[in-house]
């Protein structure tokens, strides 16, 4: 048992309160999300926050009689558990398991081992719950992110290249309308065809039925099913008794998982089908999400703004949403939001520049 420090410094005492602060508000993080989740995932946030109920014993140990007074803890874990208890996402388990990684104790001799192989550990905890929720988010959600970004760097592009060139605000007000419209359109068609595509493909690849009529009339001494069967990639044994079964030699009750009744063929076809989604849905969205991004930079043409101060603002407003989109991804990819959302700023504003240093060289030119 760790026994309280004899004459604990000022700096030790202030650090230690820090610490007691952040596994208080640790534990809570952890008992939100637990009670926005059941089951197994549940159970494994309530044992993450007994961890954190260990953690604070330690420094409570520690402060003894100076434990009475509290201290905050930092910005990152109150925002933490205020996103847990309104929300409880993904997101939200993405930022705890960052905040498990950055723990100081590896490097603080008043935290035991134990507490700092501990953190460890609790962020591959975090990083798998985080990952079954990355996997769970509906592809939907990942088109929107990355649509928007696309028609936001696009469209901005365009626009400060058109409007590098001096022409007549309406004219780049035209062209960035033309941009979103032609962007949108080409995603959506995109999107259409691949869908399309894929579905035609399980359609294509889906066994048929005619087993079920051929199966009476078939020679058993020289049994073709088998080789319907292991041609869909069934070993020899299993083949054989799927085939058994069609012909209606006896039922396979010995392995209930080579039984594949038409019902169960088509509910997981079904499921396959619902997976992917609609041609048409998966348009739409595609459209919508890529003219969501596209329409930010002409906003300021819209409002009747021109020249320079519209493109400026056209800019800055861009700017922002790559920063939101660049933060989302890197939440999404299990990396740092921020580096994520100044990487895609450098990106977005990098291309919009290109264009506009053509633009203004045209526009030179052509003066």
């Amino acid at each position: 048992m760790t026994l309280q420090a004899p004459h604990p410094t000022p700096a030790q005492i202030k650090r230690w309160r820090k610490y007691l602060a952040d596994e208080i508000a640790e534990g809570a993080v952890y008992r939100e999300l637990a009670n926005k989740r059941t089951g197994e995932e549940r159970l494994i946030l309530l044992g993450l926050a007994d961890a954190e109920t260990r953690h604070e014993e330690h420094w409570r140990m520690l402060l003894g009689e100076h434990a009475a007074k509290a201290a905050r803890p930092s910005l990152r874990r109150v925002m933490l558990r205020f996103l847990a208890r309104h929300f409880g996402s993904v997101f939200v388990l993405a930022l705890a398991q960052r905040a498990e990684g950055d723990s100081p104790y590896a490097a603080d001799t008043d935290a035991t081992r134990q507490m700092a192989a501990d953190e460890l550990v609790h962020e591959e905890v975090v990083r798998g719950l985080a990952t079954r929720g990355r996997n769970r988010l509906s592809g939907n959600f990942r088109a929107a992110v990355f649509g928007a970004n696309d028609g936001l760097v696009s469209n901005l592009a365009l626009v400060m290249g058109i409007g590098a060139t001096g022409v007549a605000s309406s004219m780049v007000l035209f062209s960035g309308i033309a941009g979103l419209l032609a962007g949108a359109l080409s995603m959506a068609a995109g999107e259409f065809v691949s869908v399309r595509s894929q579905l035609e493909l399980l359609s294509a690849s889906k066994p048929t039925q005619v087993t079920l009529a051929a199966a009476p009339d078939l020679d058993l001494d020289a049994n073709e099913l088998v080789l319907v069967y292991k041609a869909r990639g069934m070993n020899d044994e299993d083949a054989a008794h799927r085939a058994a079964e069609r012909m209606g030699i006896y039922s396979c009750d010995c392995n209930p998982s080579l039984s594949l009744w038409p019902e169960r063929e088509e509910s997981e076809q079904e499921r396959e089908h619902e997976e992917i989604g609609s041609a048409m849905g998966a348009a739409s969205s595609s459209f919508c999400f890529f003219a969501s991004g596209a329409v930010i930079p002409i906003l300021p043409f819209i409002f009747g703004m021109s020249g320079t101060p519209a493109i400026m603002l056209a800019a800055a407003l861009v700017g922002i949403a790559l920063l939101l989109t660049g933060g989302v991804v890197g939440l999404l990819s299990g990396a740092s939001p921020t580096k994520r959302g100044l990487r895609q700023l450098a990106i977005g504003l990098g291309a919009a520049g290109i264009t506009y240093a053509l633009g203004l060289l045209f526009g030179g030119s052509v003066a």
